[in-house]
Protein backbone atom coordinates (compact mmCIF):
# COMPACT_ATOMS: atom_id res chain seq x y z
CA UNK A 1 0.00 0.00 0.00
CA UNK A 2 2.87 2.34 1.08
CA UNK A 3 4.53 1.63 -2.55
CA UNK A 4 1.13 1.75 -4.32
CA UNK A 5 0.70 5.92 -3.00
CA UNK A 6 4.15 6.54 -3.48
CA UNK A 7 3.36 5.71 -7.43
CA UNK A 8 0.20 7.96 -6.69
CA UNK A 9 2.31 10.68 -5.40
CA UNK A 10 4.71 10.69 -8.64
CA UNK A 11 2.28 10.29 -11.02
CA UNK A 12 -0.08 13.14 -10.24
CA UNK A 13 -2.66 11.44 -8.21
CA UNK A 14 -4.15 14.11 -6.52
CA UNK A 15 -5.56 11.88 -3.04
CA UNK A 16 -5.43 8.42 -1.89
CA UNK A 17 -8.09 7.15 0.53
CA UNK A 18 -7.35 4.16 2.73
CA UNK A 19 -10.80 2.23 4.07
CA UNK A 20 -10.74 1.00 7.53
CA UNK A 21 -12.27 -2.61 7.73
CA UNK A 22 -11.91 -5.16 10.53
CA UNK A 23 -12.27 -8.37 8.97
CA UNK A 24 -10.06 -11.14 7.27
CA UNK A 25 -10.30 -9.80 3.27
CA UNK A 26 -9.09 -6.20 4.04
CA UNK A 27 -5.69 -5.45 5.02
CA UNK A 28 -5.95 -1.88 6.78
CA UNK A 29 -7.63 -2.00 10.39
CA UNK A 30 -6.08 1.36 11.00
CA UNK A 31 -5.70 3.87 8.04
CA UNK A 32 -4.45 6.89 9.56
CA UNK A 33 -0.90 4.78 10.84
CA UNK A 34 -0.61 3.61 7.36
CA UNK A 35 -1.20 7.26 6.17
CA UNK A 36 1.30 7.89 8.49
CA UNK A 37 3.53 5.16 6.67
CA UNK A 38 2.82 7.01 3.18
CA UNK A 39 3.21 10.56 4.87
CA UNK A 40 7.31 9.63 5.21
CA UNK A 41 7.60 8.56 1.01
CA UNK A 42 5.53 11.15 -0.29
CA UNK A 43 5.46 15.11 -0.91
CA UNK A 44 2.21 16.10 -2.15
CA UNK A 45 -0.61 13.70 -2.57
CA UNK A 46 -3.61 14.30 0.03
CA UNK A 47 -3.85 11.65 2.98
CA UNK A 48 -7.44 10.64 3.46
CA UNK A 49 -9.49 8.21 5.04
CA UNK A 50 -12.24 6.34 3.43
CA UNK A 51 -14.01 6.31 5.56
CA UNK A 52 -13.41 6.46 9.10
CA UNK A 53 -16.60 4.64 11.31
CA UNK A 54 -16.80 7.27 13.46
CA UNK A 55 -19.73 5.52 14.57
CA UNK A 56 -17.67 2.51 16.32
CA UNK A 57 -14.75 5.31 17.63
CA UNK A 58 -14.13 7.96 19.78
CA UNK A 59 -14.40 11.90 18.06
CA UNK A 60 -11.47 13.08 20.09
CA UNK A 61 -9.23 9.88 19.35
CA UNK A 62 -9.63 10.39 15.59
CA UNK A 63 -9.10 13.77 15.90
CA UNK A 64 -5.73 13.43 17.79
CA UNK A 65 -4.97 10.86 14.91
CA UNK A 66 -5.46 12.95 12.18
CA UNK A 67 -4.12 16.62 13.39
CA UNK A 68 -0.53 14.22 14.08
CA UNK A 69 -1.10 13.35 10.40
CA UNK A 70 -1.74 16.39 9.50
CA UNK A 71 1.43 17.86 11.48
CA UNK A 72 3.61 14.65 10.32
CA UNK A 73 2.59 15.33 6.55
CA UNK A 74 2.71 19.26 6.66
CA UNK A 75 -0.91 19.86 6.40
CA UNK A 76 -2.18 16.91 3.72
CA UNK A 77 -4.47 15.21 6.39
CA UNK A 78 -8.06 14.33 5.23
CA UNK A 79 -10.60 12.33 7.31
CA UNK A 80 -13.56 11.05 5.39
CA UNK A 81 -16.51 10.33 8.10
CA UNK A 82 -18.92 7.46 7.67
CA UNK A 83 -21.12 4.98 9.58
CA UNK A 84 -19.43 1.85 7.12
CA UNK A 85 -20.98 -0.34 5.11
CA UNK A 86 -19.62 -3.17 7.25
CA UNK A 87 -20.57 -3.37 10.94
CA UNK A 88 -17.55 -5.68 12.39
CA UNK A 89 -16.32 -2.49 14.33
CA UNK A 90 -19.28 -2.33 16.34
CA UNK A 91 -19.52 -5.82 18.60
CA UNK A 92 -15.69 -5.67 18.14
CA UNK A 93 -15.66 -2.34 20.09
CA UNK A 94 -18.25 -3.23 22.37
CA UNK A 95 -21.14 -0.94 20.30
CA UNK A 96 -24.98 -2.14 19.84
CA UNK A 97 -25.96 -1.90 16.41
CA UNK A 98 -29.67 -0.34 17.57
CA UNK A 99 -27.69 2.44 18.29
CA UNK A 100 -26.33 2.80 15.13
CA UNK A 101 -28.00 6.08 14.24
CA UNK A 102 -27.79 7.59 17.56
CA UNK A 103 -23.95 6.74 17.96
CA UNK A 104 -23.05 8.58 14.40
CA UNK A 105 -25.37 11.69 15.52
CA UNK A 106 -23.71 12.25 18.43
CA UNK A 107 -20.25 11.37 17.76
CA UNK A 108 -20.79 13.96 14.51
CA UNK A 109 -22.12 16.48 16.56
CA UNK A 110 -18.69 16.33 18.86
CA UNK A 111 -16.64 16.19 16.06
CA UNK A 112 -17.84 19.26 14.83
CA UNK A 113 -17.55 20.93 17.50
CA UNK A 114 -13.56 19.95 17.48
CA UNK A 115 -13.01 21.35 14.51
CA UNK A 116 -13.90 24.69 15.46
CA UNK A 117 -10.27 24.54 17.21
CA UNK A 118 -11.11 25.95 20.59
CA UNK A 119 -11.94 24.58 23.74
CA UNK A 120 -14.55 22.32 23.50
CA UNK A 121 -18.06 22.26 26.19
CA UNK A 122 -20.58 19.64 24.71
CA UNK A 123 -23.48 17.62 26.22
CA UNK A 124 -24.75 14.12 25.02
CA UNK A 125 -26.58 10.63 25.40
CA UNK A 126 -23.50 8.11 24.44
CA UNK A 127 -20.61 9.51 26.49
CA UNK A 128 -19.42 11.94 29.31
CA UNK A 129 -20.05 15.53 28.76
CA UNK A 130 -16.91 17.60 27.43
CA UNK A 131 -16.66 21.23 29.76
CA UNK A 132 -14.03 23.93 28.41
CA UNK A 133 -11.88 20.78 27.53
CA UNK A 134 -8.78 21.46 25.10
CA UNK A 135 -7.81 19.02 22.36
CA UNK A 136 -4.40 17.96 21.26
CA UNK A 137 -2.36 18.96 19.40
CA UNK A 138 -4.52 21.54 17.92
CA UNK A 139 -4.75 22.03 13.76
CA UNK A 140 -1.49 24.56 12.85
CA UNK A 141 -2.93 26.31 10.66
CA UNK A 142 -6.69 26.34 9.19
CA UNK A 143 -8.90 23.65 10.00
CA UNK A 144 -8.77 19.58 9.88
CA UNK A 145 -10.24 19.00 5.77
CA UNK A 146 -13.73 17.08 7.18
CA UNK A 147 -16.00 15.26 4.51
CA UNK A 148 -19.00 13.64 5.05
CA UNK A 149 -18.98 10.34 3.39
CA UNK A 150 -22.80 9.05 2.61
CA UNK A 151 -24.06 5.71 0.42
CA UNK A 152 -27.97 6.96 0.04
CA UNK A 153 -29.38 7.71 2.98
CA UNK A 154 -31.05 11.63 2.55
CA UNK A 155 -30.50 12.16 6.08
CA UNK A 156 -26.76 11.73 6.01
CA UNK A 157 -27.65 14.44 2.98
CA UNK A 158 -28.75 17.43 5.42
CA UNK A 159 -26.53 16.07 7.98
CA UNK A 160 -23.25 17.23 6.19
CA UNK A 161 -25.41 20.49 5.10
CA UNK A 162 -25.45 21.13 8.78
CA UNK A 163 -22.36 20.81 9.74
CA UNK A 164 -21.15 22.78 6.95
CA UNK A 165 -19.12 20.10 5.52
CA UNK A 166 -18.19 18.77 1.86
CA UNK A 167 -20.45 15.68 0.57
CA UNK A 168 -18.64 12.24 -0.63
CA UNK A 169 -21.13 10.18 -2.36
CA UNK A 170 -19.96 6.62 -2.12
CA UNK A 171 -21.91 5.42 -5.47
CA UNK A 172 -21.14 1.50 -5.62
CA UNK A 173 -23.14 0.06 -7.91
CA UNK A 174 -26.00 1.25 -10.49
CA UNK A 175 -26.18 4.11 -12.65
CA UNK A 176 -24.95 7.06 -11.29
CA UNK A 177 -27.78 9.32 -12.37
CA UNK A 178 -30.11 8.27 -9.48
CA UNK A 179 -27.75 10.56 -6.92
CA UNK A 180 -28.74 13.51 -8.90
CA UNK A 181 -31.45 14.24 -6.33
CA UNK A 182 -29.31 14.16 -3.58
CA UNK A 183 -26.58 16.72 -4.95
CA UNK A 184 -30.38 18.90 -5.19
CA UNK A 185 -30.92 17.81 -1.97
CA UNK A 186 -27.40 18.70 -0.28
CA UNK A 187 -27.78 22.29 -2.22
CA UNK A 188 -31.20 23.02 -0.99
CA UNK A 189 -30.32 22.46 2.38
CA UNK A 190 -27.16 24.44 2.23
CA UNK A 191 -29.79 27.66 0.97
CA UNK A 192 -31.85 26.96 3.64
CA UNK A 193 -29.04 27.64 5.57
CA UNK A 194 -28.12 30.71 4.03
CA UNK A 195 -24.38 29.42 2.98
CA UNK A 196 -23.13 28.09 -0.49
CA UNK A 197 -22.98 24.70 -0.82
CA UNK A 198 -19.39 22.72 0.07
CA UNK A 199 -17.73 20.52 -2.63
CA UNK A 200 -19.16 17.24 -3.53
CA UNK A 201 -17.20 14.14 -4.50
CA UNK A 202 -17.75 10.92 -6.33
CA UNK A 203 -16.22 7.18 -4.83
CA UNK A 204 -16.69 4.37 -7.33
CA UNK A 205 -14.75 1.42 -8.28
CA UNK A 206 -12.50 1.00 -11.19
CA UNK A 207 -9.79 -0.21 -13.08
CA UNK A 208 -7.55 0.94 -16.05
CA UNK A 209 -5.38 -1.36 -18.18
CA UNK A 210 -4.19 -0.78 -21.75
CA UNK A 211 -7.31 -2.01 -23.56
CA UNK A 212 -11.08 -2.25 -22.88
CA UNK A 213 -11.16 -6.15 -22.80
CA UNK A 214 -7.75 -6.19 -20.84
CA UNK A 215 -8.95 -4.26 -18.30
CA UNK A 216 -12.11 -6.29 -17.96
CA UNK A 217 -10.46 -10.19 -18.31
CA UNK A 218 -7.94 -8.63 -15.41
CA UNK A 219 -10.36 -7.17 -13.14
CA UNK A 220 -13.50 -10.02 -13.69
CA UNK A 221 -12.16 -12.72 -11.17
CA UNK A 222 -10.37 -10.68 -8.54
CA UNK A 223 -13.60 -8.46 -8.39
CA UNK A 224 -15.70 -11.93 -8.33
CA UNK A 225 -14.30 -13.07 -5.73
CA UNK A 226 -14.42 -10.01 -3.34
CA UNK A 227 -18.13 -9.35 -4.14
CA UNK A 228 -18.94 -13.42 -4.02
CA UNK A 229 -17.34 -13.35 -0.64
CA UNK A 230 -18.95 -10.34 0.72
CA UNK A 231 -21.92 -11.34 -0.78
CA UNK A 232 -21.78 -14.74 0.81
CA UNK A 233 -22.05 -12.78 4.42
CA UNK A 234 -25.00 -10.70 3.14
CA UNK A 235 -26.97 -13.10 1.28
CA UNK A 236 -26.42 -12.32 -2.66
CA UNK A 237 -26.40 -14.83 -5.36
CA UNK A 238 -23.00 -15.21 -6.38
CA UNK A 239 -22.29 -12.60 -9.38
CA UNK A 240 -22.12 -13.52 -13.38
CA UNK A 241 -20.23 -11.84 -15.92
CA UNK A 242 -23.21 -10.42 -17.26
CA UNK A 243 -23.97 -8.50 -14.32
CA UNK A 244 -19.88 -7.38 -14.33
CA UNK A 245 -20.53 -6.79 -17.74
CA UNK A 246 -23.64 -4.68 -17.53
CA UNK A 247 -22.44 -2.48 -14.33
CA UNK A 248 -19.27 -1.21 -16.26
CA UNK A 249 -21.46 -0.53 -19.53
CA UNK A 250 -24.60 1.01 -17.55
CA UNK A 251 -23.14 1.51 -13.92
CA UNK A 252 -20.55 2.75 -11.47
CA UNK A 253 -17.94 0.37 -12.53
CA UNK A 254 -15.19 2.12 -14.32
CA UNK A 255 -13.13 -0.19 -15.95
CA UNK A 256 -11.51 0.11 -19.50
CA UNK A 257 -8.55 1.83 -21.45
CA UNK A 258 -7.65 5.54 -19.90
CA UNK A 259 -9.50 7.17 -22.84
CA UNK A 260 -12.86 4.99 -22.05
CA UNK A 261 -12.20 5.22 -18.25
CA UNK A 262 -11.80 8.96 -18.59
CA UNK A 263 -14.80 9.60 -20.50
CA UNK A 264 -17.02 7.83 -18.28
CA UNK A 265 -15.46 9.73 -15.24
CA UNK A 266 -16.23 13.02 -17.31
CA UNK A 267 -19.71 12.65 -17.86
CA UNK A 268 -20.33 11.45 -13.83
CA UNK A 269 -18.59 14.55 -12.81
CA UNK A 270 -20.50 16.56 -15.00
CA UNK A 271 -23.84 15.05 -14.11
CA UNK A 272 -23.59 15.27 -10.49
CA UNK A 273 -21.18 18.41 -10.43
CA UNK A 274 -18.73 16.97 -8.61
CA UNK A 275 -15.63 18.92 -7.74
CA UNK A 276 -13.60 15.38 -6.75
CA UNK A 277 -13.69 11.28 -8.06
CA UNK A 278 -12.12 8.81 -6.38
CA UNK A 279 -11.49 5.69 -7.76
CA UNK A 280 -11.40 2.46 -5.98
CA UNK A 281 -8.56 0.30 -7.95
CA UNK A 282 -8.11 -2.51 -5.44
CA UNK A 283 -10.13 -5.92 -5.36
CA UNK A 284 -10.04 -8.73 -3.31
CA UNK A 285 -6.88 -10.69 -4.13
CA UNK A 286 -5.69 -8.45 -7.32
CA UNK A 287 -2.12 -8.18 -7.60
CA UNK A 288 0.40 -5.89 -6.53
CA UNK A 289 1.72 -5.49 -10.31
CA UNK A 290 -1.42 -5.17 -11.84
CA UNK A 291 -1.97 -2.44 -9.04
CA UNK A 292 0.94 -0.85 -9.68
CA UNK A 293 0.15 -0.59 -13.62
CA UNK A 294 -3.31 0.67 -12.85
CA UNK A 295 -2.12 3.50 -11.04
CA UNK A 296 0.53 4.58 -13.20
CA UNK A 297 -2.41 4.58 -16.60
CA UNK A 298 -4.58 6.52 -14.05
CA UNK A 299 -2.03 9.17 -12.91
CA UNK A 300 -0.07 9.76 -16.53
CA UNK A 301 -3.35 9.11 -18.98
CA UNK A 302 -6.66 9.13 -17.32
CA UNK A 303 -6.50 12.02 -15.25
CA UNK A 304 -5.20 14.23 -17.44
CA UNK A 305 -7.41 13.69 -19.92
CA UNK A 306 -10.48 14.25 -17.29
CA UNK A 307 -9.26 17.51 -16.93
CA UNK A 308 -9.25 18.01 -20.65
CA UNK A 309 -12.55 17.17 -20.51
CA UNK A 310 -14.21 18.87 -17.13
CA UNK A 311 -12.44 22.03 -15.78
CA UNK A 312 -11.81 22.42 -11.86
CA UNK A 313 -11.85 18.52 -11.16
CA UNK A 314 -9.35 16.50 -9.26
CA UNK A 315 -9.03 12.76 -9.24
Amino acid sequence: MVEEASLADDVGVYAIGLGEHHRADFAISSPDVILAAIATRTKRILLASAVTVLSSDDPIRVFQRFSTLDAVSSGRAEVILGRGSFTESFPLFGYNLADYEALFDEKLDLFAAILKNDAVTWKGHTRPPLTNQRIFPPIENGTLKTWIGVGGSPQSVVRAAHYDLPLMLAIIGGDPNRFRPYVDLYHRAFAQYGRPARKIGVHSHGYVADTDDRAREELWPDYKKMRDRIGADRGWPSMTRAEFDSEIEHGSLYVGSPETVARRIATTVKALGAWRFHMKYSAGPLSHEKIMRCIDLYGRKVIPLVQGLVQNVAA
